[in-house]
């Protein structure tokens, strides 16, 4: 969700503060994100192939190599505008945290806690279905596909983890320096293009996970503060117009794929531009958004998927991988019919197909949500210890490190293991889990203390 907490009126103390229950929302932003969170459902959902080949079941990635792809691409690559609602909304619940007296170290542990609860129990269910299925006699190389399919969206996960850890720094920044930090930020974009393109090197674009999405979540920054409400309709079409031209001018003139996907592995400045066109035409559609909220009384519909949204967001791949395998188990079975992507029968099939796993992903949401929301009202899991600036950034590492972990080597038991070793320490805190050893450890020596004390000397009676 999106939400404008109100600060509260009384200072608590700055190691257990915590966001007001007082919340107000900006429907707008509320509703696009929704939004955005049904079309990246709906393109991997229509990105699912499954058909018999000449080896065999084949599960692939049914939009890949299509050519008329690469045009498509400029409407459902929304990426750049889930960025700018995150930092929107991240600007808000720093600020008002931080009016209340908590410190940034309090921040990164509530956004950390947050993100890690539900990457978890991703992770645990899973990584044992995966071995489950090898040990059934699934062919490996199904089970490896299945695990790279279900991995990759959790790159969301790593960097909006990293960005949200971040926040406290990069508003500072904004503060500071409204124009230039975003000025920055850009030529770091620039800089590891020219350098990528130029040595030829796609590791070096790897530094723009970083530099692109912060670049990003600086336009939320500027929607937050007002800074696009004093743009006239004209202006903000100029911009959306503007931004769109280059965009066409740096990819088909440039060095740049017409394709914004290709553009988001890794990132590249197109993403940024394309950001800049889609934060134009949210804004000026934001006044309509909130009518049409109000009119249809959507907001507690909106407010239940958007509770749920990091949930979904999760649980989708893996839901869509497990229908795409209950299909094939169907065609053994049954002797279900699995069309050819791309031809009349398989795209007929597509609405049976997308209602389908919209049913699945609500039920599998139901179940797993209340990982994401947590204990409701009750103290973070680190609250007990207080939480430094230096432990906070090392359990934001270890998050990034856990997912990262999955997202480059897949759900194998021991690359699990180690995921789930550097999340938990993320969710439970570095600080806490020093202080429970330290406390351990006194408590041992006590106990040798007292084992290893001299008995007291008896006298004779007489």
């Amino acid at each position: 969700m999106t939400d404008v907490l109100v600060p509260s009126t009384t200072r608590g103390d700055a190691a257990s503060a915590r966001p007001s229950t007082a919340v107000a929302r900006d429907s707008s932003v509320d509703v696009i994100r929704v939004v955005l969170l049904v079309v990246v459902f709906a393109l991997h959902a229509m990105m699912v192939g499954v058909s018999l080949g000449p080896s065999g079941p084949v599960l692939e990635n049914a939009l890949e190599g299509q050519g008329w792809f690469a045009a498509v691409s400029w409407f459902v690559q929304i990426m750049p505008l889930f960025f700018i609602a995150g930092g929107f909304s991240s600007l808000h619940h720093w600020r008002s945290m931080r009016s209340r007296g908590a410190s940034s170290a309090d921040y990164v542990r509530a956004r950390v806690e947050r993100l890690v609860r539900p990457a978890i129990v991703l992770v645990s269910v899973v990584a044992a279905a995966l071995v489950a299925l090898s040990l059934g006699g699934l062919p490996p190389e199904l089970v490896a596909t299945a695990g790279f399919r279900i991995g990759q969206p959790l790159w969301f996960l790593g960097v909006y983890l990293a960005t949200s850890a971040l926040v406290p720094f990069m508003v500072r920044a904004h503060e500071r320096a409204r124009v230039s930090t975003p000025l920055a930020l850009l030529a770091g974009v620039v800089a590891v293009d020219v350098l990528r393109f130029s040595t030829g090197v796609d590791g070096i674009g790897l530094l723009n996970l970083l530099l692109v999405w912060l670049l990003v979540q600086q336009l939320g920054f500027h929607l937050a503060d007002g800074g696009f409400d004093r743009f006239s309709p004209t202006a903000l079409w100029s911009i959306a117009g503007g931004a769109l031209a280059l965009l066409a001018a740096i990819t088909l003139a440039g060095p740049y794929s017409a394709d914004m996907y290709v553009n988001l592995n890794p990132p590249t400045v197109c993403l940024v531009v394309l950001g800049a066109a889609q934060l134009a035409l949210f804004q000026l559609a934001r006044p309509r958004i909130r009518a049409w909220t109000r009119r249809t009384d959507a907001s507690r519909l909106v407010s239940a998927v958007g509770e749920r949204a990091m949930t979904i967001y999760l649980w989708h791949m893996p839901v869509l991988v497990a229908l795409a395998g209950a299909l094939l188990v169907a065609n053994a079975g049954f002797g279900l019919a699995l069309p050819e992507p791309m031809t009349a029968g398989w795209w007929a099939s597509r609405p049976l197909w997308l209602g389908l796993a919209a049913a699945a992903v609500a039920g599998v949401t139901i179940v797993f949500a209340r990982f994401e929301r947590g204990r409701r009202g009750g103290a973070p899991a680190a609250a007990s210890v207080a939480t430094g600036r230096g432990a906070a950034a090392l359990d934001a590492i270890c998050g990034v490190a856990g997912v990262a972990v999955v997202l480059i080597s897949g759900f194998g038991p021991v690359q699990a293991v180690i995921s789930l070793a550097l999340l938990t320490v993320a969710l439970r805190g570095s600080a806490t889990i020093r202080a429970s050893f330290a406390r351990r450890s006194a408590t041992t020596d006590r106990t040798r203390s007292v084992r290893v004390a001299p008995r007291p000397v008896g006298f004779p009676r007489g």
